[in-house]
């Protein structure tokens, strides 16, 4: 889609639509000024767009994908004490000096930023849990891949490629992404990325190291093999991941609950001579009458005994993997906006933006916990294209932070 440079409409300004002290508060200042010091980008001398106003900006950028770029630093000009303190300003730049800002800052910043921000946002109190996290004793997460459409520029079609299509190429490059979500609350807290010939199963190997104990991992057939099985159950955390249909299972000893274990190996010859397996649980059951999904499932678990994760159960946990689903359409569609591309030119920026759009989406995510939790409400009750509304639209600079010092949050509406 091309891009056209794009206002808020007549007489209305962008101040009054986003909160920048909703950003200051999920990503604080000084931890941006402690990132941007550990890897040496921050602004040496005076600048009339520092290092840590871009980092903001750059967060900006993923609530106003369709807006211009300098329509979004007006906003930072207008707002930026209510993020950086008290006397911080800024003055506008055209696109040019945001341009070698952005390349100063580099994507290093960002990445790292996400990845010390970005966490699972469920409540384990006993008392007031967040509400739909949990399977019995496990934190449910999901971990599944996604692409990203990029600005058709010859650098980023040589690094990023891009897919076939039945007639000749896809109009844009593709940047591939897998990304650690947890179900109940939609917090995307890891994410991996790369080229779109870069297969899904290397990039999630970098994120098992976000799995613990006490997790119950929820995956699709293509991320199930021996190796990366073996790799994400060493950190401790359970596993339900679904198996393709041609997958190969003995039934060594069936149970009561329909399920059966069984061993899964690394290569059909150990498989034959029944050595070097890990052991699971299998179960094997159908959808019937739901038209837009296949009638035959076959999941794979780690949770050996039947009593602790019945086999019904685990069926209906399963389907969970599709809250993951369901954030990534938030991300592509909702915040970033449908068939809009990364608007960034080179491959480093695509990353840096990227991992922007990340920080953005974990703000929204993070307001909506707190009104679920406050309201005693299931995080899935709430709408996130409301509550983005609300940081666009209800929250202004002045008004981000109540006097009590709470933020004004959503109520617990439906899309």
């Amino acid at each position: 889609m091309a891009r056209t440079k794009a206002g808020l409409g007549p007489g209305i300004r962008l101040t009054d639509f986003i909160s920048l002290g909703v950003l200051g508060r999920f990503i604080p200042v000084e931890l941006v000024r402690s990132v941007l010091a550990r890897l040496g980008r921050q602004s040496i001398r005076q600048r009339d767009l520092p290092a840590e106003a871009l980092v903001y900006y750059i967060v900006a950028l993923g609530f106003y994908a369709g807006v211009s770029c300098d329509e979004v630093l007006r906003c930072l000009s207008e707002g930026i004490e209510w993020v950086m303190g008290q006397g911080a300003r800024i003055r506008l730049a055209g696109k040019s000096a945001i341009s070698q800002g952005r390349r100063r800052l580099g994507s290093s910043v960002m990445e790292e930023l996400f990845q010390l921000v970005a966490r699972p946002l469920a409540i384990a109190d006993s008392q007031e849990p967040t509400l739909g996290a949990w399977y019995r004793q496990w934190q449910v997460v999901s971990l599944d891949g996604t692409t990203l459409e990029v600005a058709d520029t010859e650098a980023n079609r040589l690094y990023f490629g891009r897919p076939g299509a039945s007639r000749g190429r896809s109009a844009f490059p593709q940047l591939r992404a897998v990304g650690l979500v947890e179900s109940g609350t939609h917090s995307i807290f890891g994410a991996q990325a790369g080229p779109y010939d870069q297969g899904e199963l290397t990039l999630a190997r970098t994120l098992t190291r976000l799995l613990k104990g006490g997790m119950l991992c929820l995956a699709d057939r293509n991320f199930l093999g021996y190796e990366f099985w073996q790799q994400a159950r060493s950190t401790g955390a359970d596993l339900l991941w679904r198996a393709k249909k041609s997958s190969r299972f003995d039934v060594l000893e069936s149970f009561e609950d329909g399920s059966y274990r069984s061993y899964l190996f690394s290569h059909p010859e150990l498989r034959r001579r029944h050595k070097a397996g890990q052991e699971v649980r299998v179960i094997d059951y159908e959808l019937k009458g739901v038209e837009s999904e296949e009638p035959f499932y076959r999941v794979v678990t780690s949770i050996l005994d039947p009593r602790q994760a019945p086999a019904e159960e685990l069926a209906t946990v399963y389907s969970q993997r599709w809250e993951l689903e369901n954030a990534l359409d938030e991300l592509k569609t909702h915040l970033r906006g449908p068939r809009v591309a990364l608007r960034s030119k080179t491959p480093q920026l695509v990353f840096q933006e990227f991992y922007g759009l990340l920080l953005a989406h974990f703000c929204v995510r993070s307001l909506m916990h707190e009104a679920a939790h406050k309201a005693r409400e299931d995080p899935d009750r709430l709408s996130f294209t409301h509550c983005v509304q609300v940081i666009r639209r209800k929250l202004p600079i002045s008004g981000s932070f109540s006097p009590s010092g709470s933020a004004d949050l959503p109520s617990a509406s439906s899309d």
